[in-house]
């Protein structure tokens, strides 16, 4: 009853002074929406990218010449000098290492630091295009092993790939712009110059933010094919998926025959990169926690600026009402009841103060879905708990100081205060 009472006069004293209580927890206000922002974004890129990682299954790994992880830093000279995997340690993958269940192989130009040592690859149908395309070569395998599955038409055989059919399949993206209002199979597709049969087109990745890396705008020829037409390229990704409970086995028979076939010393270490889809999520969600806790850092000064403010607007109140606390002592009021009848003041102020942020917050998470879809965002629910729990923590701390003040007033002289 006392403490419904306490935050019954703490509202009545906001509704009388709304300018000066708004500003007051002005602060607050700025530093819990623009967490809420930052976290809504971070939030949601993350649960993007992990749901396009996880379509690829989780127990599938990547290998390639450099790490197939996020990469924070340049490369150095001995990544650089590293040689490409070849088809040949694919099919090597695929004989030796029983815990693999299948193995694929995808080849593409030499990749630079800077990037593909080719331009931006463009896709043509009639007078209509599609620029800076996913164009590989691959293997049958790769429907099984990245989860490429048609949604229309079909996936290309090994009897297509060794007699180097000119056949291909396309993202949904690609159909949709070059086919609008057809059915793209049995239709032409020219690749820099190249005409195919599209015999199939890939469903849609899950993730929006990586769409454009994803199978939504790629298009797959046969491995040997992709070779009759660009010999000179020899950078290949190999994909490989793990019988289910069988990861950290096949990727210990992996490593073994790599570094067998790549001659590399027992005291080296690997001169070739290997992840699965969960050890990139992981490392992503490492640096958005990163990027997180920097935010929540420049985010405390707004509410550290908020604190300041509410320590101050308590120390006038303090001062106005000492008439006030000195009847409250006279008829019982204990020390306890003056230090909670502020306190409750102060978590009142700058709980209202959370509630506005996180509305505030929750509204630029909606309008950056509705303005760019493109870029996921929504607010968990633990984050606006702990929005508004951080809000009251700060009128907790430094409402005590005030309060205290409030409740070590002698009577007599608050009486006599004029």
């Amino acid at each position: 009853m006392q403490l419904g009472e306490n935050a019954h006069m703490a509202l009545t004293t906001l509704r009388e002074n709304k300018m000066r209580s708004f500003l007051t927890v002005l602060g607050v206000v700025i530093g819990i929406t623009a967490l809420l922002s930052v976290v809504s974004i971070l939030m949601g890129v993350y649960a993007d990218v992990n749901a396009y990682l996880s379509d690829y299954g989780p127990d599938t790994l990547f290998l390639f010449r450099f790490d197939p992880g996020i990469h924070t830093g340049r490369l150095t000279p001995e990544d650089r000098a590293r040689k490409p995997l070849t088809l040949e340690d694919a099919e090597a993958i695929r004989e030796l290492c029983p815990a693999v269940r299948a193995v694929t192989a995808s080849v593409y130009p030499r990749f630079e630091e800077e990037g593909p040592a080719r331009g931006p690859v463009t896709a043509r149908y009639l007078s209509k295009e599609v620029s800076g395309i996913d164009y590989n070569g691959t293997l049958p395998a790769t429907e099984e092993v990245f989860n490429s599955r048609p949604a229309r038409g079909r996936f290309f055989s090994e009897a297509e790939n060794q007699h180097r059919a000119d056949i291909a399949l396309i993202g949904s993206d690609i159909a949709k712009t070059l086919y609008p209002d057809m059915d793209p199979l049995g239709k032409a597709i020219l690749i820099d110059g190249v005409s195919y049969e599209v015999i199939g087109v890939l469903e849609p990745r899950k993730g929006q933010l990586v769409k454009d890396q994803s199978a939504d705008k790629a298009v797959l020829v046969p491995y040997r094919t992709y070779k009759k037409h660009l010999p000179m390229d020899d950078e290949n990704l190999v994909g490989a998926v793990a019988y289910p409970g069988r990861m950290p086995e096949a990727q210990d028979q992996i490593r073994g025959v790599l570094r067998r076939r790549r001659n590399v010393p027992y005291s080296k270490p690997d001169n070739f990169g290997m992840a699965s889809a969960q050890q990139v999520a992981d490392q992503f969600r490492q640096i958005t926690s990163s990027v997180a806790l920097l935010i929540f850092a420049i985010s405390s000064i707004g509410l550290l600026v908020g604190g300041v403010g509410v320590m101050n607007i308590m120390l006038m109140s303090v001062t106005q009402r000492t008439r006030e606390i000195g009847v409250r002592k006279a008829i019982g009021a204990r020390r306890s009841d003056v230090i909670w009848q502020f306190l409750t003041e102060a978590i009142v102020l700058t709980g209202s103060g959370g509630v506005i942020g996180v509305l505030l917050g929750a509204g630029i998470s909606l309008l950056i879905n509705l303005a760019v879809p493109s870029l996921p965002s929504y607010v968990p629910l633990w984050a606006i708990v702990l929005a508004v729990a951080v809000s009251m923590g700060v009128g907790l701390f430094f409402g005590m100081y005030p309060a205290i003040k409030a409740a070590r007033l002698d009577p007599v002289e608050a009486l006599r205060y004029e």
